[in-house]
């Protein structure tokens, strides 16, 4: 009879730790444009709008993991001309509403892949604002030639609040972002 107990203790347990693991999962979501032919895209550069941040720490651990997965798979850091811009939005504290201008996105700012990110100012030659949750990092890849978004992975976790540990789950989400890239047509 102990022994049952036992049994039930232990899968009981195992329920709960692999019950917590789940809801401390990141949520990965990646989108892109089918009629583009990624293998020939070789060549990035960081979209150069100047974006305010409270951690800047916390930046450049992004910026360093997507530069590194991006090397992996072929692709190279240009000054000028490249084929792809990357731009990045996340929200760590709070929801947090991101403006940019049209520019790299064309005239009809980000296309609406998904539901999870959130925008207005759909008129030519205006400033969008999208809106990035608590939690959410967003990396976009916009096709420079066409200036409209190719590729667009969403990571979505309850953030950790020890910094090792918030660097780890950073590098961890973008890994899992760039893991089928480049896509397959």
């Amino acid at each position: 009879m102990i022994a049952g107990w036992r049994r039930i203790a232990v899968t009981l347990a195992l329920m709960i730790v692999v019950a917590a693991g789940a809801a401390q999962a990141q949520k990965i979501k990646v989108e892109f444009d089918k009629n583009i032919d990624f293998s020939a895209l070789k060549t990035y550069a960081w979209d150069p709008t100047p974006q305010a941040t409270g951690k800047p720490v916390l930046v450049l651990a992004i910026k360093a993991a997507i530069n590194e997965e991006l090397v992996k798979r072929g692709l190279k850091e240009v000054a000028a001309n490249p084929e792809l811009y990357v731009a990045m939005y996340g929200g760590v504290d709070s929801d947090m509403a991101v403006t940019y201008s049209d520019f790299y996105y064309g005239p009809y700012g980000i296309p609406p892949f998904g539901q999870n990110f959130v925008m207005w100012g759909l008129a030519p030659g205006t400033t969008n604002t999208a809106v990035v949750h608590e939690g959410q990092l967003v990396v976009d890849l916009i096709d420079a030639g066409h200036k409209k978004l190719a590729w667009r992975g969403i990571a979505t976790q309850k953030l950790s609040d020890k910094q090792s540990k918030l660097l780890e789950q950073v590098h961890t989400a973008v890994a899992k972002l760039f893991t089928n890239y480049p896509p397959k047509k």
